[in-house]
């Protein structure tokens, strides 16, 4: 598949850059006096709106209301990284296409922005957190050490992730430099009330683990505030049955342990934790990760942060 999505992006490339050269000679930019912006995922092109305002022209690569795993780029899509002045990217398994999108590029002007170099990385497993009924499983992640992608989950990291982004706006448009540093502030403290807001409700709490029904993209969030975690699913799991031993660990868990709230993900049909939660008259609330929002959301400006906000009201209800 790796070999195949290489072969098929190599000939886009082929075809897009042509036409990319043309389109450059007429119009680099959709507005040339603003620095052109490409992000992949959700969080990052907040990130940039939030600190650029209109001094920029930002695209998203995943459209909203997508499965971010299944993501695939388009012709349009390469074009637009060729073009623009400063490209964001995750990185990790879930990005391999844009290695070769870049091998390809021409434009060298153009900075790159790795966010996963940005932060400190933690193994998806590093919590030692493998049941026994999944071993086999879990041995499978150990032997690969794979590293949770979903940096952004933690607000601590979206500061250095805001920071890393407001200097490549600076380096690249210095005309704005002043506005794009008050701005990347006013969002800074922004992101330290929120953080202040999950400390609160975790100092507070009764209840010292969360559970989900569902995929688990959080061990930064829950390595922030010194919470435990149960889990169907690691992060970035393709798997979409759980084990019957593995519900069976976790209806008793909640069980045992009085859990009042069963989370679910966005973009999932929720189905392990109703299973969960009709099992045990636990609650089931949602828990965005961030990685993407629905057309809906887009369209009424939702932001990080007010998804992050959601989260504090869910958590506080989890933990009390």
């Amino acid at each position: 598949m790796k070999n195949l999505l290489s072969f098929s992006i190599a000939i886009i490339l082929s075809a897009c850059l042509l036409c990319s050269c043309a389109e450059k000679q007429e119009n680099t930019k959709t507005d040339s006096t603003k620095v052109s912006v490409v992000t992949t995922i959700f969080p990052y092109y907040d990130f940039v709106r939030s600190i650029a305002s209109d001094s920029a022209d930002i695209k998203l690569l995943l459209s909203p209301g997508c499965e971010p795993h299944s993501y695939d780029p388009s012709p349009s899509d390469i074009v637009a990284i060729e073009n623009c002045d400063i490209f964001i990217y995750n990185g990790g398994e879930s990005d391999e296409w844009v290695e070769t999108v870049l091998s390809s590029v021409q434009n060298k002007d153009m900075k790159i922005i790795r966010m996963m170099d940005c932060v400190d990385l933690l193994h998806e497993q590093s919590a030692d957190h493998n049941h026994d009924h999944d071993s086999e499983h879990a041995h499978e992640h150990e032997q690969r050490e794979e590293y949770d992608e979903h940096i952004w989950t933690s607000v601590k990291n979206a500061k250095r992730l805001t920071k890393s982004v407001c200097t490549q706006l600076c380096a690249v448009d210095s005309k704005n430099e002043n506005k794009y540093k008050e701005n990347c502030n006013t969002y800074l403290s922004e992101l330290d009330k929120l953080d202040s807001r999950f400390k609160d409700i975790v100092k507070s709490k009764k209840q010292d683990t969360v559970v989900f029904g569902d995929r688990f993209p959080f061990l930064y969030f829950v390595n922030d505030y010194a919470l435990n975690y149960e889990c169907a699913f690691p992060g970035c799991s393709s798997e979409t049955e759980p084990s019957i031993s593995t519900v069976t660990h976790m209806i008793d868990f909640v069980r045992e342990h009085d859990i009042p709230v069963v989370f679910y993900l966005e973009f999932s049909n929720g189905k392990v934790a109703q299973l969960i939660a009709e099992d045990t008259n636990a609650k089931m609330l949602r828990f965005s990760s961030c990685h993407n929002v629905t057309k809906e959301e887009f369209e009424s400006g939702v932001t990080y942060i007010s998804l992050m906000e959601q989260n504090a009201q869910a958590l506080e209800e989890a933990l009390s």
